[in-house]
């Protein structure tokens, strides 16, 4: 055992941020977490927590009320862009099967509020912005923009694809940008064709739109469209090119965006980063899209920076030594990650396409999948690999 209670410096509050200080507090590691935003509020969007996710935190014991703040996923369907069904995702009959946590579907603020109970007295300093660290054989010491200075036997990295502490571990180093917009927004919702606990998903020609249930009358939908890298980087529009750009798709999903509030509608780029083999600096690590920033086609992003923070939180617990306890973590995380961050790039393509003869084999494709195949596919991706792997 360590000669002292260790003391963690988490960098982010986001969800891989306060997952990680809910788990270290779990294993009696103390805990600072520091926070570039001057205040905690989660952007109007939604996010799944699948199975994987669940797990994770069951294995530590940390219980946030998930099912309570969200809607557990009952149905996943893929529509083309008229509404007219595709196929089914058999993600709830097979987390069944396989006597895993149901997906939950949430919003990231509820998800945010139920983290913030998990971490309770747990300091966070907000309007801290660093800027880089320096590492010693007992500790590291984090820099920030207004010159003060946090110290601890590790720092963990969770501040998000811009991640000021990977950039210090790996350089200037690009964004890799996937050439489409997506627009968020949460909404009061509902619609004869989006039953309660669905999740149904439209793929047209170079765009696609959700419709998400994150429970208590509230629906989050996005949208995505091909554009220009420099447009979608920036995207100024209006809330009439949004409805323009669904003329003549499903009735539900042009309602969805007809009953909500230009002012509720967030826009970002669709990017993230070639995977990163190498996330740590002595007593410096990563964790979630600071060290694998995946698309969200997945839906895995969320969940990994789960599993992140619940095997880091598992690998230090007890370590004599810290350093090579962080490198341990990198190591059992590398190879699934680095396969969630390929497979949602690999798909993101696909859902993308514009081409209607490559449009047309990939819905064919997806028709014929059997729910075997389904499974064999998804099986792992569900599955918490679990703490020591």
């Amino acid at each position: 055992m360590t000669s002292h209670r260790p003391k963690a410096v988490v960098i982010g509050a986001g969800i891989g941020g306060l997952t990680l200080a809910a788990a270290l507090r779990q294993v009696d590691i103390d805990v600072e977490v520091y926070e570039r935003a001057t205040e905690l509020k989660a952007a109007g969007s939604g996010l799944g927590v699948l199975s994987n996710g669940g797990a994770a935190l069951e294995a530590l014991g940390i219980d946030l009320g998930l099912e309570k703040r969200g809607q557990v996923l009952r149905r996943f369907g893929v529509n083309d862009a008229e509404g007219n069904h595709i196929a089914w995702f058999p993600i709830p009959e097979l987390s069944e099967e396989l006597g895993l946590p149901p997906t939950v579907v949430i919003s990231r603020s509820a998800l945010q509020q139920g983290l913030l109970e998990a971490v309770g007295d747990t300091p966070i300093t907000l309007g801290a912005a660093a800027v880089g660290y320096e590492t010693r054989p007992d500790g590291a010491t984090v820099r920030f923009a207004d010159g003060s200075l946090a110290h601890g036997d590790i720092v963990i990295g969770a501040d998000g694809i811009n991640s000021a502490i990977r950039h210090q571990i790996t350089g200037p180093e690009p964004v890799r940008e996937a050439g489409y917009v997506c627009w968020l927004a949460i909404v009061p919702f509902g619609h004869p064709r989006f039953p309660a606990g669905s999740v149904l998903h439209y793929w047209g020609s170079g765009q696609r739109f959700g419709l998400l249930d994150i429970g208590h009358g509230q629906t989050y939908w996005f949208g995505t469209k091909n554009m220009p890298v420099e447009r979608a980087a920036d995207w100024r529009g209006t809330k009439d090119e949004i409805v323009r750009a669904y003329a003549g798709w499903a009735d539900e999903v042009q309602a969805a965006v007809r009953a909500t509030p230009e002012e509720d509608i967030i826009a970002i780029p669709a990017r993230d980063r070639a995977f990163l083999e190498h996330w740590g600096d002595g007593r410096v690590t990563l964790l979630g899209d600071a060290a694998h920033p995946m698309l969200t086609s997945l839906a895995q992003g969320a969940a990994m920076a789960i599993e992140d923070a619940v095997v880091l939180a598992g690998t230090l617990a007890g370590a004599d030594d810290l350093t090579a306890a962080l490198r341990g973590y990198e190591d059992r995380r590398r190879e699934r990650t680095r396969a969630m961050v390929h497979a949602s790039h690999a798909l993101s393509e696909q859902e993308q396409l514009e081409d209607p003869g490559l449009r047309h084999e990939r819905d064919e494709r997806l028709r014929r999948t059997t729910y075997a195949e389904f499974a064999e596919q998804q099986r792992d991706v569900l599955t918490f690999p679990g703490i020591h792997v």
